[in-house]
């Protein structure tokens, strides 16, 4: 694939993932919509890399640091999102958080989330040029 079509691929698999995301969220799977929620994220971060760095976006799943290493400015609200943002991969995945995060998952604290995700990813696309 050339740059432009893996820049468009990231985009692409996150609006599958958001469309998914509203779809959990809906059913009230309310943690596994937060994860995907994560994945939203690190997608469209990973086609600002593409677009800024390099062909071929790091294996990691940092918010934080692929915003970074993409060269995206962010502000220190936007470094805080990007930071709980992460902690739902992680939470979302592994046992011994799983418990926790499922508990603390209400519709209250998955809707507050869901936003502050929906204005992650209006940002991402338009330092992309989407909208």
């Amino acid at each position: 694939m050339d740059k432009s079509e893996l820049i468009k691929y990231w985009i692409d698999t996150s609006e599958q993932d958001y469309n998914t995301m509203l779809n959990l969220y809906k059913s009230k799977d309310y943690h596994w919509s937060l994860f995907l929620g994560h994945l939203v994220i690190e997608k469209l971060l990973k086609a600002i890399f593409v677009m800024n760095v390099d062909k071929n976006p790091p294996r990691v799943h940092d918010l934080l640091r692929l915003a970074d290493i993409s060269e995206i400015k962010t502000t220190e609200e936007q470094k805080d999102t990007l930071d709980l943002i992460t902690t739902f991969n992680i939470s979302a995945r592994y046992p011994d958080y799983k418990r926790n995060f499922y508990k603390k998952c209400n519709q209250e604290f998955t809707s507050s989330n869901i936003e502050k995700i929906k204005e992650l990813r209006i940002w991402l696309l338009s330092l992309i040029g989407k909208k």
